[in-house]
């Protein structure tokens, strides 16, 4: 399987960002670690393993980024906007390097996002905000309500950045239909205390015509051994 490590120091973010792609073809997967983690964290629990044949055949080529979120949402010595704001030039670093940086080397047009608990928020609203270039969200219990980690505060870059807020007000012709075009996956453990959280995005996204699975796990379902299980079924392709 190839692996390949890269590293460089980001305009967007002021420092420097590493991250692992594997596999040479197929289509591109952008994965996001859990809260606070590392581009690593991915391969270190086996989660490669579980796709090696997608990824040896080159049907899937697998980017795991690093998080900022020690230095954003999870920042809480910084006002919230100035959190919000990390986050804001942590989505520039996701769309104007590495996205180039993988496409230079992958011609695939589709995408997938993908993420882990705080990693499924990621995910999720990356692919939401940016549906003329997601094909596919698999978010694996998440939370895609932001505001806990704001205090109470709201701006214009905390509102477009909670899925909850900006998705009921979005009206924008063009971007409805990108996003009913989207393949929207929330997994979530039926005794997990977030899977009310995933509900009521998946009902916000069908009030706006936006199809979506929610696929409700037995039990908790929130650690590697389920997410592994996902992984295989949303993203190996036996659903």
């Amino acid at each position: 399987m190839n692996r390949e490590y890269h590293r460089w120091r980001s305009p967007s973010l002021g420092r420097d960002m590493e991250l692992l792609l594997f596999g040479h073809a197929g289509a591109r997967v952008l994965v996001f670690p859990t809260s606070k983690g590392k581009f690593y964290e991915w391969e270190d629990r086996g989660m490669m393993g579980v796709l090696r044949e997608h990824l040896e055949r080159g049907w899937l080529q697998m980017v795991c980024v690093d998080s900022v979120d020690a230095e954003s949402w999870y920042a809480w010595w910084k006002h919230p906007g100035a959190r919000a704001w990390r986050h804001v030039e942590y989505e520039n670093y996701l769309l104007h390097e590495v996205l180039p940086l993988v496409g230079h080397r992958n011609k695939n047009p589709f995408l997938i996002t993908v993420g882990a608990s705080f990693g499924a928020y990621h995910a999720v609203n990356f692919a939401l905000r940016h549906p003329h270039l997601v094909n596919r969200a698999i978010g694996m219990s998440g939370i895609y309500d932001i505001s806990r980690w704001a205090d109470g505060y709201s701006n214009e870059h905390i509102y477009s950045h909670n899925p909850v807020w900006f998705i009921p007000n979005e009206h924008a012709w063009g971007r409805l239909e990108a996003l009913r075009r989207q393949d929207i996956i929330l997994a979530v453990g039926h005794d997990d205390g977030l899977r009310g959280n995933s509900e009521h995005l998946s009902k916000l996204l069908w009030d706006k015509g936006i199809g979506n699975a929610l696929r409700l796990w037995d039990g908790w379902a929130h650690d590697w051994p389920y997410w592994m299980q996902m992984i295989w079924l949303y993203i190996g392709g036996h659903d």
